[in-house]
C-alpha cells in the first residue's frame, strides 16, 4: 500500500510539473506580449529544428492550452503510475519522436502544442494492454477508449487548422513504445509476480543458482545440493544427493 502511494506521488508530481511548465510558458507569453508561434515546429527549416524541442510546449491560446492540460493530466498520470519504471523514457521518446518526425514529414507550417504527445501516451497505454495481455492493462486499455475514443477523429486532415500529423505521429510513437516495452514488468502485474507462492521450486525461481543444506539425520550430517541444470528440466532436486 505505501509504494501505491508513492508512486501515485510521483505520478501527480512528475504530471504536474510538465502541466505547470506549459501554463507557465503562456503565461510568460502573456507578459512579454509576444507571440512564441515562431517557437513551433516548422518542417525542413534550418531556423524550425528548434521546435523539436519547443514546439510542445507552446499553444496558440488558453482553450488550446486547456483542451491538452487535462487529458496530459489524466494520461501522464496513468503512465507513470501504472509504468512507472519506464515512464520518464516513455515520455521523452514520444516527445521527441513526434516533434522529429513532424519535422520532416508535416506541412509548411508552424506545428505547435502538445497534442502530439496527449495522443502518444493515450496510444502508449492503449496498445500496451493489447500487447501485455493482463486483465489490469487490458482494462486501462477499455477506459482510454472510453474516455478519448473519440480521439481518432483528430488522426485525419478533417480541418486545416488542427495538426493531425502532430497527432498520427504521436499515435505511432506511442504504438512503437508499447511494443518496445511490451515484455516490462508493470505495476499492473507486480501483483502477480508478489503473490507467488513461496512453495514454488527453488530451482524454477533462481535457475542458476547452486543451493547448499545442511540437515541432521541420525547424528550424521548430511549436506543436500541442489542445481537446476536447465530451464526444461523439472525434477525434484534429488540427482545430486548427499554426500557425507
Amino acid at each position: 500500500m505505501q509504494t501505491d502511494l508513492i508512486r501515485f506521488r510521483s505520478s501527480v508530481v512528475y504530471t504536474m510539473t510538465f502541466v505547470s511548465f506549459l501554463w507557465l510558458v503562456k503565461v510568460m507569453e502573456g507578459l512579454l506580449s509576444f507571440d512564441l508561434g515562431v517557437l513551433g515546429i516548422h518542417p525542413r527549416s534550418l531556423a524550425g529544428t528548434v521546435g523539436i524541442i519547443t514546439g510542445p510546449l507552446v499553444h496558440g491560446d488558453i482553450h488550446h492550452l486547456m483542451s491538452n492540460s487535462l487529458p496530459l493530466i489524466f494520461l501522464g498520470m496513468g503512465v507513470f503510475y501504472f509504468y512507472h519504471k519506464i515512464a520518464l523514457e516513455v515520455f521523452f521518446g514520444i516527445y521527441f519522436f513526434t516533434s522529429f518526425w513532424v519535422w520532416i514529414v508535416a506541412r509548411d507550417a508552424y506545428h505547435i502544442g502538445a497534442s502530439g504527445i496527449v495522443y502518444g501516451l493515450a496510444s502508449f497505454l492503449l496498445f500496451s494492454g493489447f500487447f501485455r495481455k493482463d486483465s489490469r492493462s487490458i482494462a486501462i486499455s477499455l477506459i482510454v477508449i472510453f474516455l478519448y475514443g473519440g480521439m481518432a477523429y483528430g488522426l485525419f486532415p478533417l480541418n486545416e487548422d488542427i495538426s493531425w500529423e502532430s497527432h498520427l505521429l504521436g499515435s505511432i510513437g506511442g504504438f512503437i513504445a508499447a511494443f518496445f516495452y511490451r515484455n516490462h514488468v508493470a505495476a499492473t502485474q507486480e501483483h502477480i509476480i508478489e503473490s507467488e507462492p513461496f512453495s514454488t521450486p527453488a530451482e524454477t525461481r533462481f535457475p542458476s543458482i547452486t543451493y547448499h543444506h545442511t540437515s541432521e539425520y541420525q547424528g550424521k550430517r548430511l549436506r543436500y545440493f541442489y542445481k537446476k541444470q536447465s530451464f526444461s528440466d523439472h525434477d525434484d532436486g534429488n540427482e545430486n544427493l548427499p554426500g557425507k
